[in-house]
Order: structure tokens, then sequence, then C-alpha cells
């Protein structure tokens, strides 16, 4: 293990209307994924209006908060917080893959292709072509490339081939209309590389969460991207090594300011926050949310 590294996540919701509207339940996905690296020190989750509050796991063990509203109010103030340690893992150079993995193409084992089935199976179809024609100068450069060049080529043609922008639009663009804009957020850029692993036969899986920017403590800028909002990459599954984190906005692999919270086989499984209220249309004003990502 290399150092370990304290920190601190707030992250505030806050809905507001035009007079006090009643509430359905609140899905939350914040509380981190522990791990060998990672440890949770505390999490707590406050809400402005009396609720009814309970925890769960989702299919992929995920920590699901669960928020009902008690009261109806003119506005919904959600404020999840935690403190984390966390572990630097080693860079690429130290990332050992099985042997027969090394180079692309690989065979995953039995025993792999049974639980990763989901994370195999393309989710989403290629009407133009346009993934493929995208895909296919990381595919001349060698008959059998690295894998983990293979990979990071990937990752950082999307960061410098594509715009980055952030959307607050609901929803992912699916890899054609990323492709199509030349632009996305960090959850289109993830989305458009694991349907691109997919189709090469590696499974890929959606991870969201939180990005910790060192610039924020040090004053150094070190131009990471994304942070100040929740984040999304992918992981790939490589034999010998397990899920390895790609991060394309940044086109790093393992980055250690990631901080995951859920995995998904897609984006719309892994809402950071999604729920209901009942009133007019017009009684919605707006949404505001705030992240902060601190170093303790």
């Amino acid at each position: 293990m290399g150092l370990s590294t304290a920190l601190t996540v707030e992250h505030v919701t806050t809905y507001r209307y035009r007079k006090p509207v009643r509430f359905g339940q609140h899905r939350l996905m914040f509380r981190p994924r522990e791990g060998h690296d990672v440890q949770v020190i505390e999490a707590g989750v406050d809400v402005n209006v009396p609720s009814h509050i309970d925890w769960v796991l989702d299919t992929q063990s995920n920590s699901v908060t669960l928020v009902t509203p008690q009261s109806a109010s003119a506005e919904l103030k959600i404020e999840c917080h935690f403190k984390i340690e966390q572990q630097r893992l080693g860079n690429a150079q130290s990332l050992l893959l099985a042997s027969h993995a090394q180079r692309w193409p690989f065979d995953y084992s039995a025993e792999e292709r049974r639980d990763l089935s989901a994370m195999l199976e393309p989710h989403y179809p290629d009407p133009a072509g346009r993934l493929y024609e995208w895909m296919r100068p990381f595919l001349l450069q060698a008959a059998r490339p690295d894998t983990k060049e293979l990979l990071m080529s990937m990752a950082e043609a999307i960061k410098s081939g594509l715009k980055y922008e952030v959307r607050d639009e609901e929803g992912t663009q699916t890899p054609d209309e990323t492709l199509t804009r030349g632009s996305g957020s960090c959850r289109d850029y993830a989305l458009l590389m694991i349907e691109a692993v997919r189709r090469l036969g590696m499974a890929g899986r959606f991870v969201s969460g939180y990005l910790y920017d060192p610039a924020l403590d040090t004053g150094v800028d070190e131009g990471v991207v994304g942070a100040g909002a929740t984040h999304a990459w992918l992981d790939v599954y490589l034999p010998g090594a397990g899920w390895v984190p790609f991060d394309p906005t940044n086109a790093v692999l393992r980055g250690p300011n990631l901080i995951r919270v859920a995995f998904a086989r897609d984006p719309k499984l892994a809402a950071p926050l999604s729920g209901s209220w009942f009133g007019a249309a017009s009684d919605y004003v707006g949404m505001d949310v705030e992240i902060a990502v601190r170093r303790v």
C-alpha cells in the first residue's frame, strides 16, 4: 500500500418551489464503496424537513439511501456528507495483468464470463457505424496491441478529440450522440468508452462518484477536469488485475483522485439523486447543487 489520504465530501442539493408541495421517495447514492484501498470513517445525510431515512443495497451491492419526506415544503434540502481514508495504489506500470491478457484480444475464463455477462454485452446500437469508425485507428497500430496501451489510447482520444462540457440535463448521451456532437460530459465520455471496450470483447462497467482536485488545497493547478460536481468514469475487467478504473475525462488510469460510490452496467442505474414530488409543473422553481471535496 502507498500513502493514505483523508478526504471529506459535502454534497448539498436544494429543490425550490413556489409554494409547499408534497414529496415522494428520493433515492440517493453517495456513500463510497469500501475496499482494501478505501475506508469510510463516517457518512450521513441531513434533510430540512422531517423524513424517514433507510439504507439498502442494490443488485451491485451499492449503498442506497432512501429518503421519504413526511411533510410538505416549498424547499427540500438534502445534505450528504462523508469522510474517507484512501490508500494510494500503484501507477499503471505496477498494474500486473495475467500473461494471456497482456495483449488484446484475450479470452476470459468460463467462470469470469458467467459473472461478467451483463458488462460484456453492448447496451446501445451503433446505427451509423460511428462508434466502429472511431475505434478503427486503435486497432491498426499492431496485430496484437498491448492491452493497457490500447485502453489508454482510447481514453486519451476521448479527452483530446472531444469537447468537455457540463450538462445540466438529466440522462446520458448515447455514444452515437456524443460522437455526432463532438462533445459531452464525464458521464457521456464514460459510456462512450464502455461501449467501445464491450465491442472489443472486454467487460466494462459504469462508475459514479466524486473527483478530488488537489489544487483546492495546494493552489497548484494539475489540470484536473470535472471536479466540483459528481464525476463518472469506467472500470474494465482485466484478468490478473481485476476491475481497473479508467477516467477518459482526464485520460488517467487508476487515478488517485477518484472516489467511487456506485457501480452499474448502465449510467441510468447509478443516478446520484432521483425522486418525485406532487404539484403543478409551474410550482417548480429550480435546483441548486453544491459539492465540495477537501483534504483533511
